[in-house]
């Protein structure tokens, strides 16, 4: 926070990825960020009900979905959960995902944009450390109505290419940032740095 992140993820069970905490250390951080900072809990469910539920145990400002939910589930959790910011995980490969953004952007407040995999046996739903094509992301960005943020293989020597070749309205970062699994300060700096 003191480097200048608007927000900060809190990763919740997860198939694959770095950076998973128990739900009641979640709960206690989120507790303990003072505004205007959001608290993202990073949820891989992908029932409304379920979703809801972990949301009424951690207590987040937003919650970013990392798997797929279908319009219906999206639908009851907006009804659940309406002052809760909810922000849909997009995995960009190809045409296929921009039409995904595109259909789903109504039901959400925010679209984040990321190189997981949730086609494999055992899906990636971020923290892949991978770029993808920001070509997609750009006419995402364009053409969704709603905010998007750029996640995927970022850090401090791409990061100003990606603002100016997506335009996004934040970038998430993750493996970019860290050192042996752990945070480093010295990534953050530069990361912030290159942003600024």
């Amino acid at each position: 926070m003191s480097a200048g992140a608007a927000a900060i993820g809190l990763v919740s069970e997860m198939p694959s990825g770095p950076g998973v905490i128990p739900e009641e250390l979640i709960a206690m951080i989120a507790a303990a960020i003072p505004r205007p900072t959001e608290t993202f809990l990073l949820t891989a469910r992908r029932e409304a009900d379920a979703i809801a539920d972990q949301h009424r145990r951690t207590r987040t400002t937003a919650l970013q979905l990392v798997d797929h939910l279908p319009a219906p589930e999206l639908r009851r959790l907006r009804k659940m959960l309406p002052d809760v910011r909810l922000v849909q995980v997009i995995h960009v490969s190809d045409e296929e995902s921009v039409d995904e953004a595109r259909s789903v952007a109504a039901l959400v407040d925010t679209l984040l944009l990321d190189s997981g995999n949730p086609r494999l046996p055992v899906k990636e739903l971020g923290g892949t450390g991978r770029v993808h094509d920001w070509v997609y992301s750009r006419r995402i960005r364009e053409t969704a109505g709603v905010p998007v943020l750029l996640a995927g293989g970022l850090h401090a020597g791409n990061a100003r290419a990606a603002i100016e070749a997506v335009g996004p309205a934040g970038l998430d970062v993750c493996n970019g940032l860290r050192t042996d699994g752990r945070l480093d300060a010295g990534k953050l700096r530069a990361f912030f740095a290159a942003v600024g």
